[in-house]
Protein backbone atom coordinates (compact mmCIF):
# COMPACT_ATOMS: atom_id res chain seq x y z
CA UNK A 1 0.00 0.00 0.00
CA UNK A 2 1.56 3.09 -1.25
CA UNK A 3 -0.82 6.16 0.64
CA UNK A 4 2.56 8.20 0.62
CA UNK A 5 2.75 7.86 -3.58
CA UNK A 6 3.36 11.95 -4.32
CA UNK A 7 0.80 11.27 -7.76
CA UNK A 8 -1.94 9.77 -5.80
CA UNK A 9 -2.10 12.56 -3.34
CA UNK A 10 -1.66 15.35 -5.95
CA UNK A 11 -4.44 13.83 -8.31
CA UNK A 12 -6.57 13.93 -4.69
CA UNK A 13 -5.69 17.09 -3.68
CA UNK A 14 -6.25 18.69 -7.59
CA UNK A 15 -9.35 17.33 -7.61
CA UNK A 16 -11.20 18.01 -4.40
CA UNK A 17 -9.04 20.85 -3.74
CA UNK A 18 -10.25 22.73 -0.41
CA UNK A 19 -12.36 19.26 0.33
CA UNK A 20 -8.85 17.54 1.04
CA UNK A 21 -6.94 17.90 4.21
CA UNK A 22 -3.96 15.89 5.80
CA UNK A 23 -3.58 18.41 8.31
CA UNK A 24 -3.17 16.80 11.65
CA UNK A 25 -6.34 18.24 13.20
CA UNK A 26 -8.74 16.91 10.96
CA UNK A 27 -6.91 13.50 10.65
CA UNK A 28 -7.17 13.17 14.36
CA UNK A 29 -11.26 13.44 13.94
CA UNK A 30 -11.29 11.09 11.96
CA UNK A 31 -9.40 8.54 13.28
CA UNK A 32 -12.12 7.32 16.22
CA UNK A 33 -15.42 7.14 17.35
CA UNK A 34 -16.83 8.20 20.52
CA UNK A 35 -15.23 5.09 22.84
CA UNK A 36 -12.35 3.75 24.38
CA UNK A 37 -10.90 2.28 21.08
CA UNK A 38 -6.98 3.90 20.22
CA UNK A 39 -7.67 6.00 17.33
CA UNK A 40 -5.65 5.08 14.28
CA UNK A 41 -5.23 8.09 11.86
CA UNK A 42 -5.81 8.18 7.99
CA UNK A 43 -3.37 9.39 5.86
CA UNK A 44 -5.85 12.35 4.06
CA UNK A 45 -9.70 13.02 4.45
CA UNK A 46 -11.93 14.17 1.48
CA UNK A 47 -15.32 15.21 1.96
CA UNK A 48 -17.17 13.72 -0.46
CA UNK A 49 -20.14 15.42 -2.42
CA UNK A 50 -22.21 12.25 -4.52
CA UNK A 51 -22.12 9.14 -5.57
CA UNK A 52 -20.18 9.81 -8.75
CA UNK A 53 -17.24 11.47 -6.51
CA UNK A 54 -16.89 8.98 -4.13
CA UNK A 55 -16.65 6.44 -7.36
CA UNK A 56 -14.20 8.42 -8.29
CA UNK A 57 -11.74 8.42 -4.98
CA UNK A 58 -12.51 4.49 -4.73
CA UNK A 59 -10.93 3.80 -8.33
CA UNK A 60 -8.01 6.29 -7.48
CA UNK A 61 -7.40 4.34 -4.33
CA UNK A 62 -7.49 1.01 -5.90
CA UNK A 63 -5.44 1.79 -8.24
CA UNK A 64 -2.77 2.03 -5.46
CA UNK A 65 -4.01 -0.62 -3.31
CA UNK A 66 -4.81 2.10 -0.70
CA UNK A 67 -6.96 1.37 2.13
CA UNK A 68 -10.77 3.71 2.23
CA UNK A 69 -12.68 3.93 4.95
CA UNK A 70 -15.91 5.58 5.00
CA UNK A 71 -16.92 8.19 7.72
CA UNK A 72 -20.47 9.77 8.52
CA UNK A 73 -21.16 11.25 12.11
CA UNK A 74 -18.43 9.61 14.24
CA UNK A 75 -20.11 8.17 16.76
CA UNK A 76 -19.45 4.47 16.58
CA UNK A 77 -18.50 2.30 19.33
CA UNK A 78 -16.33 -0.24 17.99
CA UNK A 79 -13.77 1.11 16.84
CA UNK A 80 -15.12 1.25 12.99
CA UNK A 81 -13.61 4.55 12.07
CA UNK A 82 -9.90 3.77 12.80
CA UNK A 83 -7.49 3.82 9.99
CA UNK A 84 -5.51 1.04 11.08
CA UNK A 85 -3.73 0.74 7.95
CA UNK A 86 -3.72 3.76 6.91
CA UNK A 87 -5.67 5.18 4.35
CA UNK A 88 -8.17 7.50 3.02
CA UNK A 89 -10.94 8.65 5.08
CA UNK A 90 -13.99 9.37 3.19
CA UNK A 91 -16.55 12.35 5.15
CA UNK A 92 -19.89 11.55 3.72
CA UNK A 93 -21.46 14.26 5.98
CA UNK A 94 -21.98 16.75 3.48
CA UNK A 95 -23.80 14.05 1.61
CA UNK A 96 -26.94 15.01 3.50
CA UNK A 97 -29.34 15.48 1.33
CA UNK A 98 -33.34 13.90 1.23
CA UNK A 99 -34.05 12.65 -2.10
CA UNK A 100 -37.19 11.58 -2.26
CA UNK A 101 -40.36 11.07 -0.16
CA UNK A 102 -43.27 9.33 -1.09
CA UNK A 103 -46.10 9.40 1.23
CA UNK A 104 -48.28 7.06 -0.26
CA UNK A 105 -45.57 4.33 -0.15
CA UNK A 106 -44.61 5.06 2.88
CA UNK A 107 -40.64 5.26 1.57
CA UNK A 108 -37.97 7.47 1.15
CA UNK A 109 -34.62 8.10 -0.49
CA UNK A 110 -32.12 9.32 0.92
CA UNK A 111 -27.87 10.86 1.45
CA UNK A 112 -26.05 8.45 3.73
CA UNK A 113 -24.71 11.88 5.72
CA UNK A 114 -28.58 12.59 6.66
CA UNK A 115 -28.74 12.11 10.39
CA UNK A 116 -31.98 10.58 11.96
CA UNK A 117 -32.72 13.93 13.42
CA UNK A 118 -32.65 15.93 10.43
CA UNK A 119 -34.50 13.01 8.50
CA UNK A 120 -37.20 12.60 11.18
CA UNK A 121 -37.83 17.23 11.15
CA UNK A 122 -38.02 16.89 7.73
CA UNK A 123 -40.84 14.16 7.94
CA UNK A 124 -42.63 15.94 10.59
CA UNK A 125 -45.18 17.87 8.73
CA UNK A 126 -45.72 15.25 6.71
CA UNK A 127 -47.40 13.08 9.38
CA UNK A 128 -44.48 10.42 8.54
CA UNK A 129 -41.28 9.39 10.98
CA UNK A 130 -38.51 6.74 10.92
CA UNK A 131 -38.23 4.78 14.04
CA UNK A 132 -34.77 3.48 14.29
CA UNK A 133 -33.40 5.67 17.03
CA UNK A 134 -29.96 4.72 18.17
CA UNK A 135 -28.92 7.32 21.37
CA UNK A 136 -26.77 9.20 19.13
CA UNK A 137 -27.91 11.54 16.43
CA UNK A 138 -26.01 9.32 14.05
CA UNK A 139 -26.23 9.30 10.17
CA UNK A 140 -28.36 7.24 8.41
CA UNK A 141 -25.64 5.83 6.24
CA UNK A 142 -23.47 4.68 9.42
CA UNK A 143 -26.55 3.35 10.32
CA UNK A 144 -27.20 0.75 7.83
CA UNK A 145 -23.28 0.10 7.75
CA UNK A 146 -23.81 -1.38 11.53
CA UNK A 147 -27.40 -2.34 11.42
CA UNK A 148 -27.99 -0.14 14.25
CA UNK A 149 -31.54 -0.12 15.86
CA UNK A 150 -32.39 1.45 19.22
CA UNK A 151 -35.53 1.72 21.44
CA UNK A 152 -37.75 1.65 19.23
CA UNK A 153 -36.78 -1.88 17.97
CA UNK A 154 -39.06 -4.25 19.99
CA UNK A 155 -42.07 -2.62 17.87
CA UNK A 156 -40.48 -1.00 14.66
CA UNK A 157 -37.64 -3.75 14.49
CA UNK A 158 -33.73 -2.44 13.35
CA UNK A 159 -32.10 -1.16 10.24
CA UNK A 160 -32.07 -4.67 8.84
CA UNK A 161 -36.10 -5.10 8.48
CA UNK A 162 -36.30 -1.22 7.61
CA UNK A 163 -33.58 -0.64 4.75
CA UNK A 164 -35.33 -1.05 1.08
CA UNK A 165 -32.75 -0.62 -0.54
CA UNK A 166 -29.14 0.56 -1.74
CA UNK A 167 -26.78 2.10 -3.95
CA UNK A 168 -23.01 1.00 -3.58
CA UNK A 169 -19.75 2.01 -3.94
CA UNK A 170 -17.79 -1.04 -4.60
CA UNK A 171 -13.99 -1.47 -4.06
CA UNK A 172 -13.29 -0.93 -8.00
CA UNK A 173 -15.32 1.99 -8.08
CA UNK A 174 -18.37 0.33 -9.91
CA UNK A 175 -22.04 1.65 -8.54
CA UNK A 176 -24.41 -0.84 -8.10
CA UNK A 177 -28.11 -0.39 -7.03
CA UNK A 178 -29.68 -3.30 -4.52
CA UNK A 179 -32.81 -4.34 -4.00
CA UNK A 180 -36.26 -1.83 -4.92
CA UNK A 181 -38.78 -0.01 -3.79
CA UNK A 182 -41.52 -3.23 -3.46
CA UNK A 183 -41.90 -4.66 0.29
CA UNK A 184 -41.07 -7.93 -0.46
CA UNK A 185 -39.07 -10.09 -3.40
CA UNK A 186 -38.08 -13.42 -4.69
CA UNK A 187 -35.48 -12.07 -7.42
CA UNK A 188 -32.18 -13.36 -6.56
CA UNK A 189 -29.75 -12.91 -3.87
CA UNK A 190 -30.15 -10.51 -1.22
CA UNK A 191 -27.79 -7.81 -1.61
CA UNK A 192 -29.18 -5.09 0.40
CA UNK A 193 -28.70 -7.40 3.96
CA UNK A 194 -25.48 -7.93 3.02
CA UNK A 195 -23.95 -4.17 2.81
CA UNK A 196 -26.48 -3.72 5.81
CA UNK A 197 -23.69 -5.09 8.59
CA UNK A 198 -20.96 -4.41 6.50
CA UNK A 199 -19.45 -2.06 8.52
CA UNK A 200 -17.91 -0.24 5.34
CA UNK A 201 -15.94 -3.46 4.73
CA UNK A 202 -17.98 -4.57 1.04
CA UNK A 203 -18.75 -0.95 -0.06
CA UNK A 204 -19.55 2.42 0.36
CA UNK A 205 -23.26 3.36 1.14
CA UNK A 206 -24.07 6.62 -1.07
CA UNK A 207 -28.07 6.38 -1.20
CA UNK A 208 -30.57 4.57 1.22
CA UNK A 209 -34.25 4.17 0.56
CA UNK A 210 -36.16 3.06 4.00
CA UNK A 211 -39.45 2.31 5.29
CA UNK A 212 -41.49 4.78 6.83
CA UNK A 213 -44.11 4.66 9.20
CA UNK A 214 -47.59 7.51 10.02
CA UNK A 215 -46.94 8.88 12.92
CA UNK A 216 -49.01 7.44 15.82
CA UNK A 217 -52.63 8.87 16.84
CA UNK A 218 -51.90 8.47 19.74
CA UNK A 219 -48.63 8.53 22.19
CA UNK A 220 -48.38 8.04 25.55
CA UNK A 221 -45.04 7.65 28.20
CA UNK A 222 -44.47 6.21 31.54
CA UNK A 223 -42.26 5.36 33.82
CA UNK A 224 -42.46 2.64 36.59
CA UNK A 225 -39.60 1.63 39.36
CA UNK A 226 -38.83 -1.91 41.01
CA UNK A 227 -37.08 -2.97 44.22
CA UNK A 228 -34.61 -5.26 41.75
CA UNK A 229 -33.63 -5.21 38.41
CA UNK A 230 -35.17 -8.67 37.97
CA UNK A 231 -38.81 -7.58 38.80
CA UNK A 232 -37.92 -4.87 36.33
CA UNK A 233 -36.55 -7.50 33.62
CA UNK A 234 -39.45 -10.31 34.69
CA UNK A 235 -41.77 -7.56 33.93
CA UNK A 236 -40.71 -6.71 30.59
CA UNK A 237 -40.27 -10.60 29.18
CA UNK A 238 -43.52 -11.33 30.63
CA UNK A 239 -44.90 -8.14 27.89
CA UNK A 240 -42.71 -9.14 25.44
CA UNK A 241 -44.22 -13.25 25.85
CA UNK A 242 -48.02 -12.25 26.06
CA UNK A 243 -47.02 -9.91 22.32
CA UNK A 244 -48.73 -6.24 23.49
CA UNK A 245 -47.06 -4.40 20.86
CA UNK A 246 -45.37 -1.49 22.70
CA UNK A 247 -43.09 0.80 21.14
CA UNK A 248 -40.70 1.32 23.99
CA UNK A 249 -39.47 -0.80 26.61
CA UNK A 250 -36.40 0.51 28.32
CA UNK A 251 -34.50 -0.86 31.48
CA UNK A 252 -32.91 1.77 33.65
CA UNK A 253 -30.44 0.65 36.66
CA UNK A 254 -30.83 2.78 39.92
CA UNK A 255 -27.00 4.24 39.18
CA UNK A 256 -28.16 5.36 35.35
CA UNK A 257 -31.05 6.89 36.99
CA UNK A 258 -28.46 8.96 39.48
CA UNK A 259 -27.00 9.69 36.62
CA UNK A 260 -29.65 10.65 34.30
CA UNK A 261 -31.02 13.07 36.80
CA UNK A 262 -28.00 14.50 37.58
CA UNK A 263 -26.76 14.94 33.65
CA UNK A 264 -30.13 15.76 32.32
CA UNK A 265 -31.66 17.62 35.65
CA UNK A 266 -34.86 15.17 36.38
CA UNK A 267 -36.52 14.00 38.92
CA UNK A 268 -36.95 9.97 38.67
CA UNK A 269 -37.14 8.03 41.65
CA UNK A 270 -33.39 6.41 42.08
CA UNK A 271 -34.62 2.43 41.53
CA UNK A 272 -34.43 -0.01 39.17
CA UNK A 273 -36.69 1.33 36.24
CA UNK A 274 -38.55 0.47 33.00
CA UNK A 275 -39.49 3.55 30.92
CA UNK A 276 -42.48 2.57 28.23
CA UNK A 277 -44.03 4.10 25.29
CA UNK A 278 -47.20 3.14 23.77
CA UNK A 279 -48.36 4.19 20.07
CA UNK A 280 -51.35 3.32 18.40
CA UNK A 281 -55.26 4.40 18.40
CA UNK A 282 -56.40 5.42 21.58
CA UNK A 283 -58.78 2.68 22.56
CA UNK A 284 -55.52 0.57 21.10
CA UNK A 285 -53.08 2.79 23.74
CA UNK A 286 -55.46 2.32 26.53
CA UNK A 287 -55.82 -1.52 26.48
CA UNK A 288 -51.80 -2.06 26.22
CA UNK A 289 -51.88 0.51 29.11
CA UNK A 290 -54.10 -2.01 31.55
CA UNK A 291 -52.26 -5.53 30.33
CA UNK A 292 -48.62 -3.91 31.24
CA UNK A 293 -50.04 -2.14 34.13
CA UNK A 294 -51.15 -5.70 35.53
CA UNK A 295 -48.15 -7.09 34.71
CA UNK A 296 -46.17 -4.92 36.57
CA UNK A 297 -48.11 -5.44 39.72
CA UNK A 298 -47.71 -8.69 39.29
CA UNK A 299 -44.47 -8.53 39.66
CA UNK A 300 -44.27 -5.51 42.19
CA UNK A 301 -43.96 -2.57 40.36
CA UNK A 302 -45.28 0.62 41.70
CA UNK A 303 -47.89 3.02 39.43
CA UNK A 304 -46.92 4.55 36.49
CA UNK A 305 -45.35 8.29 36.68
CA UNK A 306 -46.59 9.61 33.19
CA UNK A 307 -44.95 11.93 30.51
CA UNK A 308 -48.29 13.57 30.05
CA UNK A 309 -47.39 16.27 27.11
CA UNK A 310 -45.06 16.09 24.15
CA UNK A 311 -42.88 18.34 25.61
CA UNK A 312 -42.35 15.27 28.82
CA UNK A 313 -41.95 12.68 26.37
CA UNK A 314 -39.43 14.52 24.77
CA UNK A 315 -37.64 15.25 27.85
CA UNK A 316 -37.59 11.54 29.09
CA UNK A 317 -36.46 9.90 26.07
CA UNK A 318 -33.83 12.64 25.50
CA UNK A 319 -32.17 12.07 28.62
CA UNK A 320 -32.85 7.79 28.17
CA UNK A 321 -30.61 8.38 25.05
CA UNK A 322 -28.22 10.89 26.83
CA UNK A 323 -27.80 7.79 28.81
CA UNK A 324 -24.51 7.19 27.70
CA UNK A 325 -23.18 10.63 28.07
CA UNK A 326 -24.75 10.50 31.58
CA UNK A 327 -23.13 7.97 32.75
CA UNK A 328 -19.33 9.33 31.41
CA UNK A 329 -20.02 12.21 33.07
CA UNK A 330 -19.75 10.73 36.65
CA UNK A 331 -16.08 10.68 35.52
CA UNK A 332 -14.55 13.67 34.51
CA UNK A 333 -12.12 12.43 31.38
CA UNK A 334 -13.28 9.44 31.07
CA UNK A 335 -13.99 7.28 28.51
CA UNK A 336 -16.99 4.94 27.68
CA UNK A 337 -16.41 1.18 27.03
CA UNK A 338 -20.32 -0.52 26.40
CA UNK A 339 -20.65 -3.38 26.02
CA UNK A 340 -23.93 -4.38 24.20
CA UNK A 341 -24.35 -8.35 23.95
CA UNK A 342 -28.21 -9.63 22.96
CA UNK A 343 -29.84 -13.03 24.18
CA UNK A 344 -33.23 -14.58 23.53
CA UNK A 345 -35.90 -12.57 25.43
CA UNK A 346 -35.98 -15.95 28.26
CA UNK A 347 -32.11 -15.78 28.92
CA UNK A 348 -32.15 -12.15 29.26
CA UNK A 349 -33.08 -12.16 33.17
CA UNK A 350 -30.22 -14.90 34.07
CA UNK A 351 -27.45 -12.78 31.81
CA UNK A 352 -28.50 -9.22 33.51
CA UNK A 353 -27.88 -11.04 36.94
CA UNK A 354 -24.96 -12.46 35.66
CA UNK A 355 -23.40 -9.08 34.89
CA UNK A 356 -24.74 -7.70 38.56
CA UNK A 357 -22.25 -10.19 39.78
CA UNK A 358 -19.52 -9.35 37.27
CA UNK A 359 -19.63 -6.07 38.36
CA UNK A 360 -19.98 -6.17 42.19
CA UNK A 361 -15.92 -5.87 42.74
CA UNK A 362 -15.11 -3.56 39.40
CA UNK A 363 -13.14 -0.30 40.34
CA UNK A 364 -14.59 1.96 37.11
CA UNK A 365 -18.10 3.01 37.49
CA UNK A 366 -20.61 1.26 35.55
CA UNK A 367 -24.40 1.24 34.83
CA UNK A 368 -27.07 -1.21 32.80
CA UNK A 369 -29.71 -0.06 30.48
CA UNK A 370 -31.22 -1.57 27.65
CA UNK A 371 -33.85 -2.26 25.02
CA UNK A 372 -35.48 -5.27 27.09
CA UNK A 373 -37.91 -5.83 24.76
CA UNK A 374 -35.79 -7.34 22.16
CA UNK A 375 -32.99 -8.70 24.85
CA UNK A 376 -30.77 -6.26 24.10
CA UNK A 377 -28.94 -4.54 27.46
CA UNK A 378 -25.62 -2.78 27.70
CA UNK A 379 -22.94 -2.10 30.67
CA UNK A 380 -21.76 1.37 30.10
CA UNK A 381 -18.22 1.47 32.06
CA UNK A 382 -16.33 5.01 32.68
CA UNK A 383 -13.06 3.85 32.16
CA UNK A 384 -9.80 6.06 32.38
CA UNK A 385 -7.91 5.54 29.03
CA UNK A 386 -4.52 5.49 31.05
CA UNK A 387 -4.92 3.08 33.29
CA UNK A 388 -4.04 -0.21 32.13
CA UNK A 389 -4.92 -2.62 35.03
CA UNK A 390 -8.04 -1.16 34.49
CA UNK A 391 -8.78 -1.59 31.47
CA UNK A 392 -7.58 -5.23 31.55
CA UNK A 393 -9.87 -5.82 34.40
CA UNK A 394 -13.34 -4.29 32.10
CA UNK A 395 -11.79 -6.24 28.80
CA UNK A 396 -12.04 -9.50 31.64
CA UNK A 397 -15.15 -8.59 32.48
CA UNK A 398 -16.15 -7.48 28.87
CA UNK A 399 -15.26 -10.94 27.76
CA UNK A 400 -17.39 -12.93 30.38
CA UNK A 401 -20.41 -11.47 29.13
CA UNK A 402 -20.12 -11.61 25.57
CA UNK A 403 -18.85 -15.55 26.18
CA UNK A 404 -22.27 -15.71 28.17
CA UNK A 405 -24.46 -14.27 25.73
CA UNK A 406 -23.00 -16.62 23.19
CA UNK A 407 -23.39 -19.78 25.01
CA UNK A 408 -27.30 -19.21 25.57
CA UNK A 409 -27.86 -18.73 22.28
CA UNK A 410 -27.43 -15.08 21.93
CA UNK A 411 -24.83 -12.81 20.25
CA UNK A 412 -21.64 -10.32 21.23
CA UNK A 413 -23.30 -7.63 19.42
CA UNK A 414 -26.80 -6.66 19.40
CA UNK A 415 -26.46 -3.33 17.26
CA UNK A 416 -23.11 -1.48 17.84
CA UNK A 417 -21.72 -3.71 15.00
CA UNK A 418 -18.00 -5.68 15.53
CA UNK A 419 -15.68 -3.09 14.58
CA UNK A 420 -12.41 -3.97 16.15
CA UNK A 421 -13.63 -3.81 19.47
CA UNK A 422 -15.85 -7.76 18.72
CA UNK A 423 -13.76 -9.18 16.14
CA UNK A 424 -12.38 -11.70 18.61
CA UNK A 425 -14.99 -13.12 19.20
CA UNK A 426 -16.71 -13.56 15.33
CA UNK A 427 -15.39 -17.23 15.26
CA UNK A 428 -16.79 -18.17 18.69
CA UNK A 429 -19.97 -17.33 17.54
CA UNK A 430 -20.02 -18.39 14.26
CA UNK A 431 -17.73 -20.97 14.57
CA UNK A 432 -17.02 -22.33 10.29
CA UNK A 433 -19.99 -19.46 8.73
CA UNK A 434 -16.63 -17.14 9.24
CA UNK A 435 -14.35 -18.76 6.56
CA UNK A 436 -17.59 -18.00 4.28
CA UNK A 437 -17.61 -14.60 5.25
CA UNK A 438 -14.00 -14.57 4.75
CA UNK A 439 -14.50 -15.78 0.94
CA UNK A 440 -17.31 -13.17 0.48
CA UNK A 441 -14.85 -10.47 1.60
CA UNK A 442 -11.77 -11.72 -1.01
CA UNK A 443 -14.60 -12.20 -3.95
CA UNK A 444 -16.09 -8.46 -3.01
CA UNK A 445 -12.69 -6.45 -2.22
CA UNK A 446 -9.75 -8.80 -3.64
CA UNK A 447 -7.24 -5.97 -2.20
CA UNK A 448 -8.64 -5.49 1.27
CA UNK A 449 -9.16 -2.01 1.06
CA UNK A 450 -12.50 -1.16 1.95
CA UNK A 451 -12.26 -0.65 5.39
CA UNK A 452 -9.83 -3.21 6.71
CA UNK A 453 -9.30 -4.51 10.02
CA UNK A 454 -13.02 -5.09 10.90
CA UNK A 455 -14.93 -7.82 11.68
CA UNK A 456 -13.49 -10.42 10.79
CA UNK A 457 -9.99 -12.03 12.71
CA UNK A 458 -7.15 -11.39 10.80
CA UNK A 459 -8.57 -9.26 7.77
Amino acid sequence: MDILNPSLLDKLRAHFAERFSATPAVREQHGHGESHHEAALPDAVIFAQSTEEVAEIVRLCAAHRVPVIPFGAGTSLEGHLAAVRGGISVDLSRMNQVLRVSEADLDCTVQPGVTREQLNQYLHDKGLFFPIDPGANASIGGMASTRASGTNAVRYGTMRENVLALTVVMPDGQVIHTGSRARKSSAGYDLTRLFVGAEGTLGIITEVTLRLYGIPETISAAVCSFESVEQAVDSAIMVVQLGIPVARMELMDRGLIRAVNAYSGLTLAEEETLAFEFHGSPAGVQGQIAMVQEIVREHQGKDFTWAQTQEERNKLWEARHKAYYAALAQRPGAKGWTSDVCVPVSELSGAIHHARELLAGCGAPAVILGHVGDGNFHVVFAVDPGNTQELEEIAAINKQMVRRAIAVGGTCTGEHGVGTGKAAYMREEHGEAVELMARIKRAIDPDNIMNPGKILPGN
